[in-house]
């Protein structure tokens, strides 16, 4: 017998016994099934992973040798939306959007002149916007440095 298990109350059950080759679902989707073969290597796959499938997961085995358990942790990462604009006052704005974790944004050169918000939305999921003023700046150009766990980017903006 093998038994993945979210644990939430009214999550997925999803096992398979070896004795009858059966395997069965309760309240699962169909992005839930084995990566491999249940009786080789019962590893749980989802497929495609959203949001929603973060939590704790226990897998109960029992086979001749005894009974098993084992508990494993999924944390989803998403990519933040990056963009690099500026306005007619001379501010650049550089907006990492919809990113799991929250992005670092940092600009080149640095300066004393920028400022952060950010937004934290229902899903989980943070935008950052930072500001940096160059009105009285002689740099012809910004770079804004993004950094996430899923991406790193860099945006350059010539400012002339």
């Amino acid at each position: 017998l093998v038994a993945w298990k979210r644990n939430c109350s009214s999550c997925c059950l999803f096992s398979y016994r070896s004795d009858r080759n059966e395997t069965s679902k309760l309240n699962c989707s169909e992005r839930i099934t084995w990566k491999y073969s249940p009786v080789s290597n019962p590893a749980l796959r989802i497929y495609p992973v959203g949001l929603g499938d973060e939590g704790n997961y226990t897998c109960d085995t029992a086979n001749s040798e005894g009974n098993f358990r084992f508990f494993s942790s999924l944390t989803v990462i998403v990519p933040p939306t990056v963009t690099l604009t500026h306005d007619k006052s001379r501010v650049a704005v550089c907006q990492a959007s919809a990113g799991k974790p929250a992005a670092d944004i940092s600009w080149i050169p640095a300066s004393n002149h920028s400022s952060e918000e950010e937004f934290h939305h229902p899903n989980g999921t943070v935008t950052r916007v930072s500001y940096f003023g160059w009105a009285n700046s002689s740099f012809p150009s910004v770079t804004c440095l993004v950094t996430h766990p899923a991406t790193n980017q860099t945006l350059l903006m010539n400012l002339t």
